[in-house]
């Protein structure tokens, strides 16, 4: 909901203190002269505590700025903070959605380019919704892709996997070889041993 522009010149200068409060007491209409109209005062209020040079910095740095890695709501802010120095390059609703479009990354741009919108409040909020899917949109497709690589990985390589599967699921300690399974007594002789068994040929295993 946006505030008449009557109303923004009463809440802004009822919060004016010290020697901003003094200088409105000088500055503030008198008993029949016309009411302070919102783009005076903003007006009034930078040729006093703006230089002009840095008005005209300013100014510049509204005519060149885009949204680059910044998010629709962060740039928003940054365009109507920089507006108030380029006036009357925003001086009508058509003039303010223009530069705001143009002001946008591409891919959000391409989508709203070709809309209609009544106001500019409008355009912002087609504009954060747009940006949020398009999000959504990249999140779900780099799921996606991580899924198909892990499937892609998990068809191509199935030795590894039998491998992965039979090592023991501990590191052997330093200096020592993992344990493995025991053979199986002789059923010759009922010991252990490798090779073949010598069990009645008058010898014996140690």
């Amino acid at each position: 909901m946006e505030c008449p522009d009557r109303y923004k010149v009463a809440l802004t200068t009822y919060q004016f203190e010290g020697e901003a409060e003094y200088w409105w007491g000088t500055m503030k209409p008198r008993e029949g002269e016309d009411p302070m109209t919102w783009d005076r005062l903003v007006e009034l209020l930078d040729n006093k505590y703006y230089p002009r040079d840095i008005r005209r910095t300013k100014e510049r740095e509204f005519l060149t700025l885009k949204q680059g890695r910044m998010s629709v709501m962060e740039y928003a802010v940054r365009f109507n903070e920089l507006s108030r120095f380029a006036m009357h390059q925003v001086n009508t609703e058509e003039r303010k959605m223009d530069h705001f479009e143009q002001g946008l990354r591409g891919d959000i741009k391409s989508i709203i380019a070709g809309q209609t919108f009544v106001n500019f409040q409008e355009m912002y909020q087609r504009a954060v919704k747009v940006a949020r899917v398009l999000e959504e949109n990249e999140k779900e497709a780099q799921t996606l892709n991580l899924e198909r690589k892990r499937r892609e990985n998990f068809k191509q390589d199935p030795q590894s996997r039998i491998e992965k599967r039979n090592r023991p699921n501990y590191p052997p300690e330093k200096g020592k070889q993992p344990m493995t399974r025991p053979p199986n007594p002789c059923r010759y002789c009922g010991k252990l041993h490798g090779g073949v068994c010598l069990f009645g040929q008058g010898r014996c295993y140690e």
